[in-house]
């Protein structure tokens, strides 16, 4: 995954990298008829291309019902499995409001990011949320703690690539699943078999095998189909060198 903590590394671009990085995050709302009590749960999570947040949730869950009352959500994304002192690894808190959005191709990306959504993706009651984000809090080690505003974190999306994308993923799963496990052995060191791509935007593209994630960051921004190409062959030849 990519590091998200590097120093060099402006804040707003650190907390994107979390978003990009996490498959699941800790969703806190304000629990409706109890004094405005938080509330945290577990959520999995993906985002659109330009990084705002998304999640599936259902109508019945006592989330859902909060932010019905209280659009206000913080959003808590980490990096810090595994390592010996988990507080010595970046995390970021997202402040913002979640609204729900019907767009079938939000879903779709959605539902390849988590496959096991698939078997609620036609049930009534759940429904896609997008985060609007406001401001994000970062702390990624000592001295490295910074509050920045939603437009820091967000980049512009390209339609283009967006258009793109279903394709894209269909051609590389097909076609190049050996390049695929390469990006995520050789450019991201993990481990085990049956990668699959499972996103693509402008800043890398995203990788799933089972219950394990991988996000391999571009070397060059992508806009459409052309230039993932081009970027994507230039990985395959970076990670086989």
């Amino acid at each position: 995954m990519t590091e998200a903590d590097n120093s060099e590394t402006k804040p707003g671009e650190s907390i994107r990298q979390l978003i990009r990085d996490a498959d699941h995050a800790t969703l806190s709302t304000s629990e409706r008829g109890g004094g405005g009590w938080p509330y945290g749960s577990l959520v999995l999570a993906a985002c659109d291309h330009d990084a705002a947040p998304l999640i599936f949730i259902s109508d019945l869950a006592d989330h859902t019902k909060n932010i019905a009352e209280d659009d206000r959500v913080c959003l808590l994304y980490d990096n810090t499995a595994g390592l010996e002192d988990p507080l010595t690894g970046a995390r970021a808190s997202i402040l913002g409001r979640a609204h729900p959005i019907e767009d079938a191709r939000l879903l779709e990306r959605y539902v390849r990011r988590h496959p096991s959504a698939e078997l609620y993706k036609s049930f009534t009651d759940f429904n896609l949320y997008r985060v609007e984000i406001e401001r994000a809090h970062l702390v990624a080690g000592f001295g490295r703690i910074h509050w920045v505003g939603g437009d820091k974190v967000l980049v512009a999306a390209s339609e283009a690539l967006q258009a793109a994308e279903a394709d894209i993923i269909e051609h590389m799963n097909t076609d190049h699943a050996d390049a695929l496990q390469l990006y995520a052995t050789q450019l991201d060191d993990q481990d085990g078999e049956g990668w699959i791509m499972t996103g693509i935007d402008g800043e890398g593209c995203d990788l799933r095998s089972g219950g394990k994630v991988s996000r391999v960051a571009f070397e060059s921004l992508v806009i459409d189909g052309p230039s993932a190409r081009a970027e994507l062959v230039g990985l395959a030849k970076k990670a086989r060198g």
